[in-house]
């Protein structure tokens, strides 16, 4: 059994907050500037390259990518052979809270969901799946609303084809519009509960941008980029980076579908202890 301090804890979520918020994924900006050289549309070209600028500017000056600092949410792998000295949950949200004041990002998390209230840096949002091992590996995602509050959840009939599914997605796009900030990145989730699919369309967003996709990920791609919303809604064939999925097991008499979609400055950071 391996011990691990509670505090040890905080500094590296404190730490995360940085790194997730100042500094864009590298495979994010591998894909914004394959978009960039692959646009033909001016004015789209040149909202990529803004956008391009924008992700250097806040590397350089330390300065969050987005005014968006997002609800934090907070994915743990534990290992099995872990043990925590102290209130990991506490832990956790007290690197949330230290990191967004020490770094002066925006509080943006509200108590009370009806009657809102006074903004505060915490509570976070905490996922946790035991694994096998001595390690801890945590990742942060700061998920901006603009792009969550376009989240959308389909609870098919299980004799849906696939042809309904793909129109479900790609609707999903389109209903977005601009509003979200695309270029995208599309997070799916299909099977499991109603709940699981939708946790599964959002971890699918913390997965690398690559060319090994399958061929449905790349079909959706495809027809996404083909609706011309394009860079900031103002036409282009760049109108989402990536389609990324996920799926489960489900029950005989269901079929789950969720979408979760990321503006172009989908921020996360990964450590592992």
């Amino acid at each position: 059994m391996r011990k691990i301090e509670a505090i040890k804890i905080t500094k590296a979520v404190t730490e995360l907050v940085k790194q997730a918020n100042f500094f864009l994924r590298r495979d994010i900006l591998s894909a914004l500037r394959k978009s960039y050289a692959a646009e033909k549309n001016i004015r789209a070209k040149k909202i990529l390259k803004a956008v391009l600028d924008n992700a250097a500017y806040a590397r350089k000056q330390k300065l969050a990518i987005c005014q968006d600092t997002g609800l934090p949410i907070i994915f743990i792998e534990m290992g099995q052979d872990v043990l925590i000295k102290g209130d990991l949950k506490a832990a956790v949200n007290k690197g949330v809270e230290e990191g967004y004041k020490k770094y002066s990002l925006r509080n943006s998390i509200v108590s009370d969901p009806l009657n809102r209230g006074k903004s505060k840096f915490s509570p976070c949002l905490i996922h946790t799946d035991i694994v096998k091992g001595s390690r801890i590996k945590l990742t942060l995602l700061p998920k901006g609303f603009g792009c969550e509050n376009k989240s959308q959840l389909k609870m098919f009939k299980p004799t849906a084809d696939i042809k309904e599914i793909k129109e479900f997605i790609v609707k999903a796009v389109k209903d977005a519009g601009p509003d979200a900030c695309p270029p995208y990145v599309i997070g799916v989730g299909i099977g499991g509960t109603a709940d699981y699919a939708c946790l599964m369309a959002k971890k699918a967003l913390l997965r690398k941008i690559s060319t090994r996709n399958s061929k449905l990920e790349k079909d959706l791609l495809k027809l996404i980029n083909q609706t011309g919303i394009g860079p900031m809604g103002l036409g282009g064939v760049n109108t989402a980076l990536a389609v990324h999925l996920q799926v489960h097991p489900t029950h005989i008499a269901g079929l789950p579908v969720s979408v979760n979609i990321s503006c172009h400055a989908l921020r996360s950071a990964s450590i592992t202890l």
